[in-house]
């Protein structure tokens, strides 16, 4: 039997919702999938950001649409959902991008208030938005749930406790997913970036004394830049990876070897 294999990436009427996607990873993914023929739902906690993201793949003739929404609320996820069924009828692939970072600090100098503020963004969000995202993908009997986790889940560093403790949270309702979900023809897998120049990790990699450390020991001796997560997340949307779920996917420049 002959296969096309480039077909195999192609994301042509598929609807896809990325949140977190005014800049950085979420707008690389968003324009990614855009490109490769898919309708894409951008959000973002301000309409103004993820509007000119919106904009920009309209110029280029893809199709996309804004929503502007805080992941933290859940009344304004039911309208990311409900909008995106609105406009587009279905949903089959939800990246869920957005989260936080919002303190270097140890364990031990955290109240439970900056606990609950990343848990509930970073994890809460997640599991909220992919349960209403789910509903729709299973009366289609298919999807593709992509959560961005981190190394950090996987490798903890000095001051970023909580957020590891809300990505490793992350890799395991993917698997969690994945094994409760397949059944309905519902694939999840996890994306876990190493160091990427994005505003969430810039107080690293604009430090050069930080950066040099970081990189001494780091097998591709650069920081990565947003567009090189996107090729993973157009695989894991893509049929191209209908066999693939229930994976966490390392892109850190060999981070996790050492």
């Amino acid at each position: 039997m002959s296969v096309n294999y480039k077909k195999l990436f192609d994301l042509k009427d598929k609807v896809a919702i990325v949140t977190g996607s005014s800049r950085g990873i979420g707008a690389s993914i968003a324009e990614a999938f855009a490109e490769f023929g898919a309708s894409v739902v951008l959000s973002s906690r301000t309409k103004n950001s993820v509007d000119i993201i919106a904009d920009n793949i309209q110029k280029r003739g893809f199709e996309a649409t804004s929503v502007e929404c805080h992941v933290g609320e859940k009344e304004q996820l039911n309208n990311l959902i409900d909008t995106t069924i609105k406009e587009y009828g279905k949903i089959d692939i939800l990246v869920n991008n957005a989260g936080i970072n919002p303190v270097f600090d140890r364990l031990e100098n955290a109240d439970e208030k900056l606990f609950n503020k990343i848990i509930d963004i970073n994890v809460k969000a997640a599991f909220n938005l992919s349960n209403m995202a789910m509903k729709h993908m299973k009366e289609n009997k298919s999807g593709s749930i992509i959560n961005i986790s981190s190394v950090e889940g996987h490798k903890p560093d000095k001051g970023l406790g909580i957020y590891s403790i809300s990505k490793a949270a992350i890799s395991m309702l993917t698997k969690s997913q994945a094994k409760e979900w397949g059944k309905y023809g519902i694939r999840s897998n996890a994306i876990c970036p190493g160091l990427i120049k994005t505003k969430l990790s810039s107080a690293l990699w604009q430090n050069e004394e930080m950066l040099e450390l970081w990189l001494r020991d780091l097998p591709i001796r650069k920081a990565a830049e947003p567009e090189e997560i996107s090729g993973m997340a157009v695989y894991l949307a893509s049929n191209a990876s209908s066999y693939t779920t229930g994976e966490t996917f390392n892109i850190d420049g060999g981070y996790m070897i050492n």
